[in-house]
């Protein structure tokens, strides 16, 4: 493993508005995340940030009731990741129980149409007859100055709703919904595509409530709070209180089966008993699935697999979709290795690799080098971008990865600042970020985005940490303890799964399945003998029994013919002494 720095998550003092019952380690995890009180673990719906505060909502509620009243056609225009995916679902499922009549679905390629809403996408649409009265984007649209004109110029209305970062210039849509617009007093700016959507549903039904318009019997839109806890979770947004509302919401359907056919049938393919499940099964177990054919074919299929009503066509696309999966994972680890060769043939150590990476092959594939961006900055705790080539052969396009410290669309947006031209297009987030350049201008754009790396951090901000929240003590390494903390999420992005470090003997050790690290372990200060994995350490490890080791771990419930019991979960370890 890596060398890393372990950081102990700072432990506030109690506060003062717990109630009586939560359990003293909850007190101590919560507090460390920030949450004060019991009023921010309430979970309730009405809980919620009104959908009234959001810029632009009225307007696009507005346009969706008249396209209700005059029977318009509407068609909804996603993105090609887990988060487009569940925001064209649950806008095709809410819109047509709202009282739309008639609507489709289009998702760009990401090989053939690129990113969002583009001219091309309308000119195909005119081209085939398909034109519609009213086009409503998904999880994007906030950048699409072309693409909105090039609709509006053929009396197309457009609604958007996004929500990532505004440039400067906005696009002249009928309607924006996305919080992080100028002027949006929206609290929650967090709020991943699919959960804009679901307020601009949530809004819609009160006005036509209102207006005594409303279907009967009224629809419950509650339904829908699966597939906007999956978008969530896939999304890697921070979970504030708001989103974590969304994503407890959803998964307490989901255990419940009443999730829809093809969450359950995704979970079922990989194994999965959906009664159990939480958030962290959402982000890795049924995103990368539905993500794999956007990846690698056309995520109208994964789409269609949230749409799908029955369980015998759910599985159907769940299993076709776990095709693709399994073609992903086989793809990324060819490219890893070609991108460790490279990593190699720079003759540098880790201390001599630029700040920022900037890695090329011309084999390597569109789809999955957002993946392999990640995979290597894991490795080489530095921002990152993995390019492969364009459809045209003339651009490359890049997908990035940042580490902590570092705004990675903020950095992009220096190089752009300071070598005008040199990206055809970028944008993103803070941790993540896409961008096309020339073929030709690889070197060049390499040297700019190094020199904005360096710009922007400082040395020991190249220095990898895992960051814990300290020791259980030996009385607390239990299957209860596991089953509480599983319980006690939602985990995610912003607000971290507990993860625990502590000095332990190895009793034994033990490579399993060729890759994974088995050990039996016992607390360094005394204590019941306990199980422990590492997965992915490969074959070669230190002899940790002589040693001992310093372990950082998560406590789970591990069953096994049969029978459960408590297996420490190794995110990294290293010798004592």
């Amino acid at each position: 493993m890596t060398p890393k720095k372990i950081l102990r998550r700072p432990q506030p003092s109690e506060q003062a508005g717990w109630g009586q019952n939560l359990p003293p380690i909850l007190r101590r995890l919560y507090a460390a995340r920030g949450v004060q009180s019991d009023e921010q673990l309430q979970y309730t719906l009405k809980n919620l940030a009104s959908p009234l505060q959001l810029r632009g909502i009225d307007r696009a509620v507005a346009l969706l009731t008249e396209a209700i009243a005059r029977k318009q056609r509407v068609m909804v225009l996603g993105d090609f990741d887990a988060d487009g995916a569940t925001s064209t679902a649950v806008a095709m499922l809410g819109l047509s129980m709202l009282g739309v009549a008639a609507i489709d679905f289009r998702v760009p390629s990401r090989f053939s149409d690129g990113y969002g809403l583009t001219p091309g996408i309308i000119q195909r649409l005119q081209e085939e007859n398909d034109l519609p009265d009213l086009l409503v984007t998904v999880d994007n649209g906030i950048s699409a100055i072309d693409g909105v004109q090039a609709a509006r110029e053929l009396g197309i209305k457009v609604v958007i709703t996004d929500h990532h970062l505004a440039g400067e210039e906005l696009p002249d849509a009928d309607a924006i919904v996305n919080p992080n617009q100028p002027g949006c007093p929206f609290l929650s700016k967090n709020a991943a595509g699919v959960g804009v959507m679901f307020y601009v549903l949530t809004a819609l039904r009160k006005h036509l409530r209102d207006q005594g318009l409303l279907p009967q019997p009224e629809p419950n839109l509650g339904c829908l709070l699966d597939l906007v806890a999956l978008g969530t979770v896939a999304d890697v947004v921070p979970l504030d209180h708001n989103n974590r509302i969304f994503v407890e919401q959803g998964i307490r359907r989901i255990r419940k089966g009443e999730a829809r056919p093809g969450i359950l049938a995704l979970l079922e393919v990989a194994g999965r008993d959906y009664t159990e499940i939480s958030a962290t099964d959402l982000g890795f177990v049924v995103g990368p699935r539905l993500n794999a054919a956007g990846r690698l074919d056309d995520m109208s299929i994964g789409i269609a697999c949230l749409l799908a009503d029955g369980r015998d066509e759910a599985l159907r696309l769940a299993r076709e979709l776990d095709n693709f999966n399994r073609e992903r994972r086989t793809i990324e680890k060819d490219m890893k290795a070609q991108a460790q060769e490279l990593l190699a043939s720079m003759s540098l150590d880790i201390e001599g690799l630029p700040w920022g990476l900037a890695l090329f092959d011309p084999d390597w594939h569109q789809g999955v080098i957002g993946i392999l961006a990640a995979r290597i900055r894991e490795q080489t705790h530095r921002p990152t971008i993995a390019f492969a080539p364009d459809d045209d052969g003339e651009h490359l396009k890049g997908s990035a990865r940042s580490i902590p410290g570092l705004h990675i669309r903020d950095a992009l947006a220096v190089v752009d600042a300071k070598h005008p031209g040199l990206m055809k297009k970028y944008g993103g987030h803070a941790m993540a970020a896409g961008m096309t350049i020339a073929r030709g201008d690889l070197e060049r754009f390499s040297r700019a985005f190094d020199g904005a790396v360096r710009d922007s951090l400082q040395p020991e901000d190249l220095e990898a940490a895992i960051t814990t929240d300290g020791p259980l003590a030996p009385d607390e390494l239990n299957l209860d303890t596991a089953y509480l903390l599983k319980r006690a999420g939602p985990w995610g992005q912003h607000f971290p799964e507990p993860v625990f470090d502590g000095e332990f003997k190895v009793v034994s050790q033990r490579i399993v399945g060729e890759n994974h690290l088995k050990l039996v372990l016992q607390p360094a200060e005394g204590g019941g003998i306990v199980d422990g994995i590492a997965f992915n350490t490969g074959p070669e490890v230190p002899d940790y029994t002589r040693s001992g080791a310093r372990v950082v771990y998560k406590p789970d419930a591990n069953t096994f013919r049969g029978r459960t019991n408590l297996q420490l979960l190794v995110d990294y370890l290293e010798p004592l002494g």
